[in-house]
C-alpha cells in the first residue's frame, strides 16, 4: 500500500494515477470530506471486524512509522514499555481538529491530515529527487536516440510548504524512532476517531492467562505501548492490530480472534508442558521504500540570444486567488482540500502551486509564471480524492469560467516602450481578447489588448505568454463562484 501510494506521488508521466488512484480514496479522512459513503461504510465495517487494522495496512503515514520502528528495532530490540493513554491530547486534538474543521480553519485541518502529512512530504522530499533521477535517465535515453523518458523541470513551488513538509518528517521520524506509533495515538484525529470503533471490534488480540509466563516480550514488542503484562491487558483505542506482540510470543499465550466471554486475569501458573501453541498468527505487511538515482542538476540561466539574461516572472497580486477548475468554487475548495498536493504533482502545466496565504497555507492555487492551465487538460480533477476537485470533462473544463483576464496598462510594452506586441490576444484560446486602438479616436494610435470578460475563461495563457517581466502586462483575477460560458 506504502509503495502504491508513494507512486501515485511520484509519478511524473501521468499514466500511473489511472490505476492507483483508488489508494488515495480509500483514505478515511479524503473518503469523509468527499462524502464518499461506500468507503466510509468500508472502514468501518473493517475497524469493527477487526480493530485498527486502516492504521497498519492502509494508512501510508502508518506504515512510514513503522519501517521507522523497525529499522531502530534492528539495533534496539525489545525497547518498548506499556504506558497509559493520554485522553486530555488524544481527545484534546480532536476537538481542536474537528471545531477546526467546522470554522474553516483550513490551515490547521491539513496540518492534521495523516494522509495528506504523507502526500507532503513525498512531494516536496522525495519527488525532486526522483524527477533529478528521470531527468538522468532521460539524458542517457536522448544519448540513445530513445524517448522512454523525458526530462522534466524540478524546482520548489513553496518554500514554507517544504519546510513544514521537512518538520513533520522529522517529527514523525523521531517520535516513530523513540515511541513507535506515538504520533499516532496522542495526535492523529483519524487514530481516535477509528480508537473509539475498535473498542466494540469483534476481533481482538487476547491473553489466554493460563498459558502466560510474564516474559513481558509482548510489552517490549508493542510498538503502541498498549499491552499490560502484568495485568492481561490489551488498550484497543491504541491497539493497530500490528500481530507484533503474538509473533514474540513463545508460549502461544496470545492470540487474535474472538476473546472468550468468560475469560479473566488470573496468575501466571507454573510451567504447563501443554503451553506451547503451534497456531501463532503473524500479520506482516509487505513494504519497500522507493528510491531513485540522484543527479546533481545545474542551474542554467535562461538567456535571449546568449546575450541578455532573462529575468524570472512574478506571481501576480490577485485579489481573489485563483481555485482550480473543477473546485465549483472558493467555498467548496477550501472546505475539502487537505493539501494533500497531488494536483500539484500531477499538474503537467506547473500551474499549480501551494498557497502561502496563512488562511489557506499549503492548499493548491493557480499561478501562471511557468505555464498555463490549457483548456483540454483534467489532470488535477481526476486525481483528487476529497471532492475539493469535482472531475469534470474536457468539454466542461474549455468552457468554466475561473477568472477574468485584466489589462494592466502602465506595464504593457506598447505603452512604455512604444513597440507592437499582440501576444497575449494572439494566444488567448478562447478568442476573449482583441487589439484596439489605444485611442478610440486615432486608427493609427497604438494596438492595445481589450478583454471580453464574458468570453475569458481565466486560463492563464495571456499572463504565461507576455514578454514582460517581473510583473505582466496582463494577468487573470480569480472568480469566488465558477461558472460557465
Amino acid at each position: 500500500m506504502m509503495v502504491m501510494v508513494t507512486l501515485l506521488f511520484l509519478d511524473v508521466s501521468g499514466v500511473l494515477h489511472h490505476y492507483l488512484s483508488w489508494t488515495a480514496r480509500i483514505q478515511f479522512l479524503p473518503a469523509v470530506l468527499a462524502l464518499n459513503v461506500v468507503i466510509i461504510v468500508v472502514l468501518v465495517l473493517l475497524t469493527l471486524i477487526f480493530g485498527r487494522i486502516y492504521c497498519s495496512v492502509i494508512c501510508p503515514l502508518g506504515i512510514f512509522q513503522d519501517i521507522v520502528s523497525w529499522i531502530h528495532g534492528k539495533k534496539k530490540k525489545n525497547r518498548f514499555t506499556a504506558s497509559p493513554e493520554r485522553r486530555w491530547l488524544r481527545y484534546g486534538v480532536l476537538v481542536l481538529f474537528i471545531a477546526a474543521l467546522i470554522a474553516g480553519v483550513n490551515s490547521l485541518v491539513v496540518l492534521l491530515a495523516p494522509y495528506s502529512s504523507y502526500g507532503r512530504m513525498v512531494t516536496n522530499l522525495l519527488l525532486p529527487i526522483y524527477q533529478w533521477g528521470n531527468n538522468l535517465l532521460a539524458s542517457v535515453a536522448e544519448r540513445m536516440d530513445s524517448y522512454a523518458f523525458y526530462s522534466v523541470d524540478v524546482w520548489m513551488k513553496s518554500l514554507p510548504t517544504f519546510l513544514i513538509a521537512l518538520a513533520t518528517f522529522i517529527i514523525i521520524v523521531v517520535l516513530a524512532w523513540r515511541g513507535g506509533r506515538t504520533y499516532c495515538n496522542t495526535i492523529c484525529p483519524v487514530g481516535t476517531v477509528l480508537a473509539q470503533l475498535a473498542r466494540f471490534s469483534w476481533f481482538k488480540v487476547y491473553f489466554d492467562a493460563d498459558k502466560c509466563k510474564s516474559c513481558s516480550l509482548c510489552t517490549k514488542n508493542c510498538k503502541a505501548s498498549c499491552i499490560d503484562f502484568k495485568t492481561h491487558k490489551v488498550d484497543y483505542t491504541r491497539c493497530v492490530t500490528c500481530g507484533n506482540c503474538i509473533e514474540k510470543c513463545n508460549f502461544g499465550a496470545l492470540h487474535y480472534g474472538r476473546p472468550k466471554a468468560v475469560a479473566q486475569p488470573v496468575a501466571p501458573v507454573a510451567d504447563d508442558p501443554s503451553g506451547t501453541d503451534a497456531t501463532r498468527r503473524a500479520f506482516l505487511v509487505g513494504t519497500a521504500i522507493v528510491g531513485a538515482d540522484v543527479a546533481l542538476a545545474q542551474a542554467a540561466k535562461k538567456v535571449d540570444g546568449g546575450l541578455a539574461i532573462i529575468e524570472d516572472k512574478k506571481p501576480a497580486k490577485r485579489s481573489t486567488p485563483l481555485t482550480p477548475p473543477g473546485s465549483v468554487s472558493a467555498s467548496n475548495f477550501y472546505q475539502h482540500c487537505t493539501a494533500c498536493q497531488l494536483c500539484v504533482a500531477k499538474c503537467p502545466n506547473g500551474v499549480l502551486r501551494p498557497s502561502t496565504d496563512p488562511l489557506h497555507l499549503m492548499q493548491p492555487e493557480l499561478s501562471f509564471e511557468r505555464g498555463a492551465c490549457r483548456p483540454e487538460c483534467v489532470e488535477c480533477s481526476s486525481v483528487c480524492p476529497t471532492g475539493a476537485i469535482k472531475p469534470i470533462t474536457v468539454a466542461e473544463k474549455s468552457s468554466t469560467m475561473l477568472g477574468h483576464a485584466v489589462w494592466v496598462k502602465d506595464n504593457c510594452l506598447v505603452m512604455t516602450d512604444g513597440v507592437k506586441c499582440g501576444n497575449c490576444a494572439r494566444h488567448c484560446p478562447a478568442g476573449a481578447i482583441m487589439m484596439v486602438p489605444s485611442n478610440p479616436s486615432d486608427e493609427t494610435s497604438p494596438m492595445v489588448p481589450a478583454v471580453n470578460s464574458a468570453m475569458c475563461i481565466g486560463c492563464g495563457t495571456c499572463e504565461y505568454v507576455c514578454p514582460v517581466r517581473p510583473f505582466s502586462a496582463i494577468y487573470v483575477e480569480g472568480h469566488e463562484v465558477h461558472s460557465q460560458i
